[in-house]
Parts: structure tokens; C-alpha cells; sequence
């Protein structure tokens, strides 16, 4: 990811850090489990492109399910940041080392 991609997030983290009443350890926690309420947002956006719930029918696009998997990613970025401040390096090592392991080699 760009370094302008990385930078919205450190925009991002700055932004929620000032508006929180929390302490920095509760807010941290609330951020990692806010990846969990956004990939609950993916099953319900998939669900309801599918339109497997008889009462409702579809109710959503594959482009919501796109804009939901979107919010997982930006949502997990700015936990990784919050926990952190390398979070840009830790991510790129981590990618590196994921498709050395699946393909041999890095790109």
C-alpha cells in the first residue's frame, strides 16, 4: 500500500485518539474488536446479496460486500496503527513473508 494509504490511517488513528474518553488500553481493545463487528457487516452484506434470508430477500449489492470488505481492511489497518506506530513496516514484512511462504519468493 501507498504511503498516502498509510497516512490517511495515521489521519485516521490521530482523529478517533482525540475524541476518545477512554483510557488508551480500552480504546485499543475496542478498536481490535471493531474488526470483528465489520467482518460480521461482510456475512450480513453476503447473505443479503444471496438473498438467503426468505423474509427479507436480497437486500444488499456485491458492491456493498465490496464496500464492507473495505471497511474490514481500513478498520484492521487502523488497529494495527493504534497498536503499533510501525504499522506500515510490520504490514509490508508480514505481506513479504505470506507470499514467500506461498509462492517462494517475494515480488
Amino acid at each position: 500500500m501507498d504511503a498516502g494509504t498509510w497516512g490517511n490511517v495515521e489521519r485516521l488513528v490521530g482523529w478517533l485518539d482525540a475524541a476518545s474518553a477512554l483510557a488508551p488500553e480500552s480504546e485499543l481493545l475496542l478498536r481490535l474488536m471493531k474488526v470483528s463487528e465489520e467482518t460480521g457487516e461482510v456475512a450480513a452484506a453476503v447473505i443479503g446479496a444471496l438473498g438467503q434470508n426468505p423474509r427479507k430477500g436480497v437486500t444488499h449489492t456485491w458492491e456493498q460486500v465490496d464496500d464492507e470488505l473495505c471497511d474490514v481492511i481500513l478498520t484492521a489497518m487502523v488497529a494495527l496503527r493504534s497498536r503499533n506506530t510501525d504499522a506500515a513496516n510490520v504490514f509490508r514484512e508480514h505481506v513479504t513473508g505470506v507470499v514467500t511462504r506461498a509462492l517462494g519468493s517475494p515480488a
